[in-house]
């Protein structure tokens, strides 16, 4: 039997989330560093930039990674790919071309403990079934029970496609199960919408929801009731989502870090 303290409080790191098989471990400071790097450490994690690493103990069950996501295993743990065969492998590359998402993503079974690379970027688990699938942006998903089932989706419109800064798809989530998404921004500074009513709507100035019910209907709109009136408010167009469901939105706009290479995993 393989013993390890990786579930063990420190001085320098915490579970700070549970749910399912899933925690969530940040590392609260850094003391891997050197007289040059420590002061500028020192200020990153007061301010939230620390490592954070999903650790996924198994008990039979299994859950499905990001390609090249996982860092360690032990136990009885056994990884296959999530292809069924050669139509489906078809399937998910072309669906790995428009969302930005891995085609092949290991599946790990078995009893025993999967520990993920560390990031930098914020961790959420979320349940599936609570949000009646979730549609979510490119690039967030990192891993899920393999209980959930990912899929390709196209945009309800053409117009929601092309101006609305979401692209054509969308990689939809279904199923029983949690779903680990990197987020770009604390799970404290995201807003909850919720929509109780068929007709209720939220309209969004730019691409800032990062994941949304599958069961809300996304377009893109003038802002106005003319292009007058939505030139007039300097609004343009806007992302508007009708139906019951549940928004998740970023306080601002996603957009690419330059240094996400060097930042978004050691």
């Amino acid at each position: 039997m393989v013993k390890t303290n990786i579930m063990q409080e420190t001085d320098c790191r915490k579970i700070v989330d549970q749910k399912g098989c899933f925690s969530l471990l940040e590392y609260t400071k850094d003391v891997s560093v050197n007289h040059y790097s420590a002061a500028s450490e020192f200020y990153a994690a007061q301010m939230g930039v620390r490592k954070r690493q999903v650790v996924c103990n198994l008990e039979g069950g299994g859950i499905i990674v990001q390609a090249g996501a996982m860092q360690w295993t032990s136990g009885k743990i056994e990884a296959v790919t999530n292809i069924k065969g050669a139509g489906d492998f078809a399937k998910k590359l072309i669906g790995s071309k428009v969302t930005g998402e891995t085609a092949v993503k290991p599946r790990y079974r078995g009893v025993g403990t999967v520990v993920l690379e560390p990031t930098y970027r914020y961790v959420l688990f979320e349940d599936v079934a609570a949000w009646g699938g979730l549609v979510i942006e490119d690039g967030l998903f990192y891993a899920c029970d393999d209980t959930v089932d990912t899929k390709v989706i196209a945009r309800s419109s053409l117009s929601s496609a092309a101006l609305g800064g979401e692209g054509l798809f969308s990689t939809c989530l279904t199923g029983n199960g949690i779903v680990v998404l990197e987020s770009p921004v604390p799970k404290d500074e995201l807003i909850v919408m919720e929509l109780t009513d068929p007709n209720d709507e939220v309209k969004i100035d730019g691409n800032m929801a990062i994941a949304w019910s599958n069961s809300l209907k996304f377009t893109v709109e003038r802002s106005g009731k003319t292009l007058l009136g939505s030139a007039a408010s300097g609004e343009g167009l806007v992302n508007v989502y009708r139906g019951v469901g549940k928004i998740l939105m970023a306080p601002v706009a996603s957009s690419a870090n330059p240094l996400s290479a060097l930042a978004n995993r050691t």
